[in-house]
């Protein structure tokens, strides 16, 4: 009968009766296997996984062990750890917590990467004679990494930023896994079949274990990326991530942002230049436009002065004109003491014969009109 059949549990509870369990079964137990995924805290504690070819456990080797070590760990190394196998109550999450570590040999995985880098290096490979030139102001770029990928959106980011008119062409691909090597190789020759191919590729992704970076590590991708007749950067990891695609290709960059960086560089300098030819024609045009101002501007004064002169020459020949027209009116003559005769009919009298004895006539003077009759 199963006495827990009915029992409800709470999760802290059986987490630490399978801690329990495991404390009083699997205590001070050997264990071999490969090393993977090391990481050192800042506490001073190792992190690592412990795998085979099929299986993985989490394991911690606290500060108090991890001192007494003669050797370093690395990834990739063949161990056979003394350790208890617990449980995490927190998470659930049984895992080695390790007390030494016995060196036994390099892991698998890292004896098959240097005999595939002797033997690509012995055919030639890696040598500088093939690798090709990368453009300085590429005009098409080929991005080879995952979609979702971190890698993708740091290049984005920084072509953006440093080149926003580069043409980008990006080719998705599995970056790890079994079939990554083959999606790999496929976008490799994808983009160097392209009618207008690309100037440039960046193929990578980010940082991680060597098995997440392994199919960067494959023949049939080195061999992909030494037929490219595209000029290929390999962008793999961080900087302290090395893989066979880092040494076939035309040039290694540290991380994708450092990759991003290089094919960027002379186009910043270009829009840099750009942007200070621009900011000179603007300057240019703005002191143009001032002087053409500040010339217009005399030219309205020297117009304005022109017209002032002008009239007042028209207003003193006026005067003038006046002046004579006024000396010959018969009122200015009338002024000096003149007088004129006048008919009633409005005729002016000029001699003797033009009245008749008793006709009544006018005499104007200056100021005043006289009745007269002549006799």
């Amino acid at each position: 009968m199963n006495l827990t059949e009915n029992k409800i549990f709470q999760v802290s509870e059986l987490n630490g009766i399978v801690k329990e369990i495991l404390d009083e079964t699997f205590a001070n137990i050997l264990i071999e296997g490969e090393i993977s995924n090391l990481r050192k805290a800042s506490s001073g504690h190792f992190y690592f996984d412990l795998k085979d070819k099929t299986g993985l456990i989490p394991a911690v080797m606290f500060k108090g062990y991890a001192w007494q070590m003669k050797q370093d760990l690395q990834d990739g190394t063949n161990v056979l750890l003394r350790a208890d196998l617990s449980c995490y109550i927190k998470q659930g999450r049984y895992q080695l917590i390790v007390k030494s570590v016995q060196t036994k040999s390099k892991g698998d995985l890292f004896l098959e990467f240097e005999k595939l880098k002797k033997t690509l290096k012995s055919e030639g490979l890696f040598d500088d004679d093939h690798k090709k030139p990368i453009p300085q102001r590429p005009k098409k770029v080929g991005v080879i990494t995952s979609l979702e990928g971190a890698g993708l959106k740091d290049i984005l980011s920084v072509l953006k930023r440093r080149s926003p008119n580069l043409e980008v062409i990006i080719c998705g691909s599995l970056v790890q896994g079994d079939d990554a090597k083959f999606q790999l190789v496929e976008a490799i020759e994808n983009l160097n079949n392209l009618p207008k191919k690309p100037d440039v590729i960046l193929f990578g992704r980010g940082g991680g274990s060597i098995e997440d970076l392994w199919a960067f590590n494959e023949e049939i991708v080195a061999r992909a990326i030494y037929k490219s007749k595209v000029p290929i950067i390999s962008c793999v990891g961080h900087q302290t991530d090395f893989t066979i695609s880092d040494f076939v290709s035309d040039l290694r960059a540290e991380t994708p942002t450092a990759a991003a960086q290089i094919i960027s560089e002379a186009n910043k300098d270009t829009v840099f230049y750009l942007k200070t030819i621009s900011s000179n024609l603007i300057n240019t045009f703005e002191n143009y436009y001032q002087q053409l101002a500040q010339e217009l501007d005399g030219y309205a004064d020297d117009i304005e002065i022109n017209i002032e002169n002008l009239l007042n020459t028209k207003e003193d020949k006026l005067a003038n004109t006046l002046d004579k027209l006024n000396s010959l009116s018969p009122l200015s003559v009338l002024k000096r003491g003149f007088s004129l005769a006048i008919k009633k009919s409005g005729e002016i009298i000029k001699q003797k014969k033009d009245v008749k004895t008793g006709e009544k006539i006018k005499i104007k003077t200056h100021k005043d009109t006289i009745d007269c009759e002549v006799l």
